[in-house]
């Protein structure tokens, strides 16, 4: 196994691991009120759709090809 596979397999669960945080948190604050509220809310949104780009990345649907 070289580097690009393994770094490939690191992101795949770290998006995994850190989407579903992301996205069971935001579940737990959208019926929160509030402006801070509203800044997590969506801080956590942009930390979920980063987690999908990163998992499609892993999984070479996004990004370089020639690997």
């Amino acid at each position: 196994m070289d580097a690009a596979v393994f770094e490939r397999i690191v992101a795949f669960l770290g998006a995994i691991i850190v989407g579903v945080t992301a996205s069971f948190q935001l579940k737990n604050e959208w019926k929160v009120h509030g402006l801070d509220a509203q800044v997590t809310k969506l801080l956590l949104g942009l930390m979920a759709f980063g987690c999908v780009l990163a998992l499609l990345a892993s999984v070479h649907f996004l990004g370089d090809h020639h690997v």
